[in-house]
């Protein structure tokens, strides 16, 4: 298959000027990505009546494309990309025409015209289906689905368990290991039977206070502490 994309990326020397219909980037690296059916897609595409216009204004109403675009070819149908959970517009849609050569007029002569300010992107489609409405995915969303490249990811891989019955996975290291013995710690600590009238120990600074507190001489404890110190225990300047 990647054979069959070469065409796309060595230059012809045959023409002056760059073919203006030819795949978009998107396109060529879809088309790498899928091995089973990315050159046929991608053939699709060329031959396909659909185009997909990207970049567009939030403003960009269906009558504005299709005065712009009807100079191109016979329209069938314009739809218009939306959100898929607030139903509003996202800056892209699918048009449709009546043959692909409209479509290839489309990419040739009005790709980056500026409409509502802003550039478009146009670009050759496979075709349209419901639900695209929603993305330009085959599910419908921006990204392309999972599965469709899955088994290259699962080329070579084992199984999650091996005949010993150990994982095929590593096992988690670093911060997870500090907080998994936390958690065993805090597990196994002991917690009193009768919660009612548990008390938490005292912190030794407190304990270090009274203590130095009891240590106080007596002249400076103060009448309402030291009621019956004697003048005799007192220094003579304080006497």
């Amino acid at each position: 298959m990647s054979s069959d994309l070469r065409e796309f990326d060595t230059p012809n020397f045959k023409n002056s000027t760059f073919r203006l219909d030819r795949p978009s980037s998107y396109l060529l690296n879809k088309a790498r990505r899928d091995e089973i059916n990315g050159y046929s897609n991608l053939k699709k595409s060329m031959s396909s009546s659909t185009v997909y216009i990207g970049k567009l204004s939030f403003d960009t109403t269906e009558e504005q494309l299709f005065e712009l675009f009807s100079n191109c070819g016979t329209i069938v149908r314009i739809i218009m990309g939306l959100d898929k959970h607030k139903l509003t517009p996202t800056g892209f849609c699918f048009i449709i025409f009546s043959t692909p050569s409209g479509a290839l007029n489309s990419i040739k002569y009005l790709n980056k015209t500026k409409v509502n300010g802003r550039s478009m992107e146009i670009d050759l489609d496979p075709g349209f289906e419901e639900g695209r409405q929603f993305g330009r995915g085959a599910d419908g969303g921006q990204r392309q689905p999972q599965q469709q490249y899955g088994h290259r990811y699962e080329h070579g891989r084992r199984d999650a368990f091996d005949r010993n019955g150990r994982s095929g996975y590593r096992n988690t290291r670093g911060r997870a290991r500090g907080r998994n013995t936390y958690r065993e710690r805090q597990r196994h600590q002991t917690v009193p039977q009768n919660r009612e009238n548990y008390l938490p120990p005292q912190h030794q600074e407190s304990q270090g206070y009274s203590e130095r507190q009891s240590e106080m001489p007596p002249h400076l404890m103060g009448e309402d502490f030291a009621p019956n110190v004697s003048q005799q225990e007192l220094p003579p300047h304080l006497r």
